[in-house]
């Protein structure tokens, strides 16, 4: 065995799923001090940039625009407000719970102009690309995506090839894994040497996950394993991976905590441009700069836990959030606050 029982092991779960339920359950209390679970960029809502919020706010202000999102988009602060604030001032936001939702406020409002904010990784986009399939079939021009969807593999290889991070293994996200399967992971354990469980998200899944992973890890196995055999499939959801691929094609992107990684971004294709929200109103914001005192890039790469955040629990809260890690509710510092003392 390479690994001493002894050594300092660091997992990360990429998740936001996970990190709420290992807080909730008390996991890392139970663990022993030389295993260490670093919460990852595995929350959409945290690692969207300040300046998607601040498009989609431009956006939501323009005369007959109809903004809608996902609720916990609500009040994820932009450079000078949020969405929240904006209903607040009588702008139409609406909050809805899937795209579908935005396609018949579209219907039933043609001369207004419906826009869907959309976030999310490859559990979400795939649903509104089909979305987009479908007005155009019924021909909705007044409808169109500002999106903000993200790959998740690029970013994983960004942390896996991160020198200072020292990530030993990764348990992989459930959800995402239901539709991209396993066989994406293969080069991160392999090139990497990143041994990585997709684990479910009951506290014995996660344990099991762990428990594989630390394994793994004094074998030198560097391979990829499910855990969470009763939804993921090896090769995932070839539907919805196709109907993604029709809609969206791989862009650069930057995520709030990591910056620009190539390819890690969706964007619609030309041909479906006219869905394009960014094409069709074009506006430009200013670059927006880090939240002052906030460390939510930092703690979404593991480097700081949210008690090392001067603003924690102080003048950031669940009901008065200053980062996005506050406001999402698979955020780290959500789950910090609520469950970790």
């Amino acid at each position: 065995m390479s690994r001493k029982n002894k050594e300092q092991i660091r997992l990360m779960e990429v998740c936001g799923t996970h990190t709420m339920a290992i807080a909730r359950s008390g996991i890392k209390k139970a663990l022993p001090k030389n295993i260490e679970l670093i919460s990852g960029p595995g929350c959409p809502v945290c690692v969207t940039p300040q300046k998607g919020i601040d498009k989609a706010i431009k956006i939501a202000s323009i005369k007959n625009v109809i903004m809608t999102t996902f609720g916990d988009m609500m009040r994820v602060p932009g450079t000078n407000n949020s969405l929240h604030s904006l209903k607040g001032e009588g702008k139409d936001v609406r909050v809805i719970y899937s795209c579908l939702d935005a396609l018949n406020i579209a219907k039933d409002n043609p001369d207004k102009k419906v826009v869907f904010m959309g976030v999310g990784f490859e559990t979400t986009s795939p649903t509104v690309a089909a979305a987009v399939l479908e007005a155009e079939r019924e021909r909705l021009k007044n409808f169109s995506v500002l999106s903000n969807f993200k790959a998740i593999f690029p970013a994983l290889e960004a942390i896996a090839g991160s020198r200072h991070l020292k990530i030993d293994g990764f348990i992989c996200p459930g959800h995402v894994s239901v539709i991209t399967g396993s066989n994406p992971y293969k080069k991160i354990a392999k090139y990497y040497k990143k041994p990585c469980v997709i684990a479910g998200f009951e506290p014995d899944d996660i344990l099991k996950g762990i428990r594989r992973l630390i394994m793994k890890l004094r074998k030198d196995e560097y391979d990829v394993e499910i855990e969470y055999e009763r939804a993921v499939q090896t090769e995932g959801n070839p539907t919805a991976l196709r109907v993604l691929d029709t809609v969206f094609r791989p862009v650069d992107s930057i995520w709030r905590g990591l910056g620009l990684i190539q390819k890690s971004g969706l964007k619609l294709r030309k041909r479906y441009k006219v869905f394009d929200a960014e094409e069709k109103f074009k506006v430009k914001v200013p670059e927006s700069y880090p939240l002052k005192g906030c460390i939510c890039a930092k703690i979404l790469t593991g480097e700081k836990l949210p008690a090392d955040c001067k603003l924690f629990k102080k003048v950031c809260s669940p009901e008065s959030p200053i980062g996005p890690c506050m406001v999402s509710s698979e955020g780290t510092c959500a789950a910090y606050y609520r469950y970790e003392g």
